[in-house]
């Protein structure tokens, strides 16, 4: 497309005209960037600099993830009684004062892995609250038939900070080293911050609540229950998180102490890998076209079920050099990303269309609730697992059971036939 050609087409699409969405994109992609130095950065303070074990490692990811089994549900019932703007901006500055304090320990020697683990639970909870703020109030922003066309404009921009973030983060924690490099994201959350309060739109104060906290709660769960296509998601999701989070836990450890990468090796080969997100981003909207939105979604599943197949498989020394290991280390990186991207992009819209305005806030917290909340038993038990089997034992069972979902889901379910 020529340059001309590409500003027309800007000039005519709707959210781009729209002056809140963009600062609303601005913001995304600024924390999309920060989050891959945090990513690589955090899990290397505790396997490098504080010499973390499996377990360990295993507990870090744990403890991430349990917000989600503890705040989900009251999180959808705040976010149904209240504007979802002043949330995210909440959140953000909590997750910027978290990540702030661990260059500040590292510096007073108070760094410690239980130091990390108390970081990790406050970003778990500004991603399960902010997160899920987010997701509804860009509902409200673009409508729910804009929704497909801001995830895919929001999911290209995160390809872009997944092709060219870990390379960045990599440099920053070679060159200064983990703790210095997780300021440069509590930057970004702090302009963040500021283009978010800038934005106009207000959305109307929801009607005070007639009903007890818990009464709310438990229709969420009734409706996300009752809803054949919620219900199914909310099955594959869980699955695939569980293998997931088990893959978090251990992925460092692999790279650095099996394959023997060091940071800007390890970040160089996931910015590689990352042009997944960039393929999966460019294929969603064809992709949906063709086969619907369950489609697209068991097309992921396959995708990412190789990726998790491969990465035990990949040996330190590939054909005698440490350069062909680390193109095989993106390669399988590059499954991962592409095969989660497709996945989860149209299982976000697609659950956000099946749900009334008035709970879409805790449809939201209920699925989150529901698909997460078993993510830190998958970080703990590949944990465990790697202290008796190593870690690229403890890989192999996470991509054992990454078969065994697609096998059950492809054959045993109609997820693939879902088309809206």
């Amino acid at each position: 497309m020529s340059p001309i050609a590409l500003l027309r087409s800007f000039a005519t699409d709707r959210q781009l005209r729209n002056v809140d969405f963009r600062r609303f994109w601005f913001s995304s992609t600024l924390t999309n960037f920060g989050a891959q130095i945090t990513l690589l950065a955090l899990p290397i303070c505790a396997a490098l600099l504080l010499h973390a074990t499996p377990a360990q490692m295993g507990t870090l990811a744990a403890v991430g993830s349990l917000p989600f089994l503890l705040f989900s549900l009251p999180t959808g019932v705040l976010l149904d009684r209240s504007r979802r703007l002043p949330v995210m901006l909440a959140s953000d500055a909590m997750v910027a004062l978290s990540l702030a304090s661990v260059p500040f320990a590292w510096w007073q020697g108070w760094l410690s892995v239980h130091w990390l683990y108390a970081v990790q639970f406050m970003l778990g909870t500004g991603f399960v609250v902010g997160g899920s703020a987010e997701q509804i109030f860009l509902t409200f922003l673009v409508g729910r038939d804009g929704l497909i066309d801001a995830q895919s404009k929001l999911g290209a921009t995160e390809s872009a900070s997944r092709l060219l973030g870990p390379g960045i983060a990599g440099l920053l924690v070679q060159a200064l080293g983990a703790p210095v490099a997780i300021l440069c994201n509590v930057a970004g959350f702090t302009v963040s911050l500021w283009n978010l309060r800038r934005i106009r739109t207000r959305e109307p104060q929801p009607q005070p609540p007639q009903s007890h906290v818990l009464r709310d709660v438990a229709e969420g769960l009734k409706f996300v229950w009752s809803q054949p296509v919620l219900r199914l998601l909310a099955w594959s999701s869980a699955c695939w998180h569980l293998l997931f989070y088990g893959y978090t836990a251990l992925y460092v450890l692999f790279a650095t102490r099996v394959l023997g990468m060091s940071p800007g090796l390890m970040g160089t080969s996931q910015m590689l890998g990352g042009a997944g997100v960039l393929l999966s981003s460019l294929m969603l909207k064809p992709l949906t076209r063709r086969f619907g939105s369950g489609g697209a979604i068991a097309t992921g599943l396959c995708i990412s079920c190789l990726g998790f197949m491969l990465m035990p498989t990949i040996p330190r020394d590939l054909l005698g050099s440490r350069a062909a290991t680390a193109a095989a280390y993106a390669g399988v990186v590059f499954c991962l990303d592409c095969g989660g991207t497709l996945f989860f992009l149209p299982y976000l819209a697609l659950r956000q269309r099946v749900t009334p305005d008035a709970l879409l806030g805790r449809m939201t917290s209920t699925m989150r609730f529901m698909t997460v909340a078993v993510a830190p038993v998958g970080a703990a038990g590949a944990g465990a697992l790697a202290e008796r089997l190593g870690v690229r034992g403890g890989l192999t069972v996470v991509a054992a059971g990454a078969l065994l979902l697609t096998l059950t889901t492809l054959f045993g379910t109609r997820l693939h036939q879902i088309r809206q």
